[in-house]
């Protein structure tokens, strides 16, 4: 008895797939370089010019808190431009201040993940094969709990009756607590803290590639170690050091929860700044001005940390 069997279907590709496939076959390149530009265009360009679009509207009572740019009203188009958000920047000291101030903080705190990373990632590189696994999960573990409760976890650690105080006391080093919640020194163990991984993993993969026979060769040459540390290891990692500054220092500049919970009424930030205009004075247009100058001024470490990252590169090369 025969079997009735469903009739062979065309299994050449459809329209739309040949297309593709054409498309591909002759742009392949274009389209390969397309998408990071893409990816540019919709994450960065596009909120940019929306933020910079509401920098040159004007405060208004309504959904959302700013007026239209364009307005059309007796059959003619009218625009708009309000430049007083970039100009009250420049009359009012306290934008001054909280750039200066974020500015100076980012680049401490860099400078102290730098110096406690480094270290850390010579350690890690360093140890055995078997531990190296659990070091560097040691390092990154902290990530994976709440950044939120993290910073929680410090007011409780140096408030006047936490950990720390009581335990300089307990010791006799101290007799009565510390004032350190609620100052810039607590600000910056906050970012130092937050961002310490940041700065040790990129140095840590540089440690792992450096050839260790121009070591060897530099010491055989008699070098001494503290001489071949500084004139061979700490060039070859320059890369890592670079990744790592820009990786701390970027994020550090904007950083609104540290200086809000750990911070005291001197620890005037961009990030607290921007908060209190966008959501206590409800001035979207002042606050989009002040991000976009914020911008602007972390264009210039952006640049000067990929100018010396192609520089270190093509030293390496």
């Amino acid at each position: 008895m025969s079997t009735l069997e469903p009739p062979a279907r065309d299994k050449k590709p459809g329209g739309l797939t040949l297309w593709l496939a054409r498309m591909q076959m002759k742009h392949g390149r274009k389209l390969v370089i397309a998408v990071p530009y893409l990816w540019l265009i919709l994450l960065f360009l596009l909120p940019f010019l929306i933020v910079f679009k509401i920098s040159l509207a004007e405060m208004a009572r309504a959904i959302p808190p700013y007026t239209d740019l364009m307005a059309w009203a007796d059959g003619q188009l009218s625009l708009t431009l309000n430049l007083g958000n970039f100009l009250q920047l420049t009359d009012d000291p306290l934008y001054f201040d909280a750039y200066l101030q974020s500015l100076q903080v980012a680049g401490v705190s860099t400078l102290c993940c730098l110096l406690l990373g480094y270290p850390l990632a010579w350690a890690v590189a360093h140890s055995r094969p078997s531990t190296r696994n659990i070091l560097l999960l040691l390092v990154i573990l902290p990530s994976w709990t709440s950044f939120l409760i993290r910073v929680y976890a410090w007011m409780g650690i140096l408030k006047n009756n936490g950990v720390l105080n009581n335990f300089l006391m307990w010791l006799g080093v101290i007799d009565h607590p510390l004032t350190i919640l609620h100052t810039n020194l607590a600000v910056y163990i906050g970012i130092v803290y937050a961002y310490l991984p940041f700065m040790v993993l990129p140095i840590y993969i540089a440690l792992t590639r450096i050839d260790y026979s121009l070591v060897e060769a530099s010491l055989d040459l008699g070098a001494r170690p503290l001489k071949t540390f500084f004139s061979v290891i700490v060039p070859l990692t320059k890369g890592g050091i670079i990744a790592g500054s820009m990786l701390v220092f970027i994020p550090a500049v904007g950083e609104f929860v540290i200086p809000e919970l750990l911070g005291g009424p001197d620890s005037i930030m961009i990030g607290r700044v921007l908060w209190q205009e966008f959501f206590n004075n409800r001035d979207w247009p002042v606050a989009s001005a002040v991000a976009i100058i914020m911008l602007l001024l972390l264009i210039v470490p952006i640049i000067w940390f990929h100018k010396h990252q192609q520089k270190s590169e093509g030293e390496l090369g």
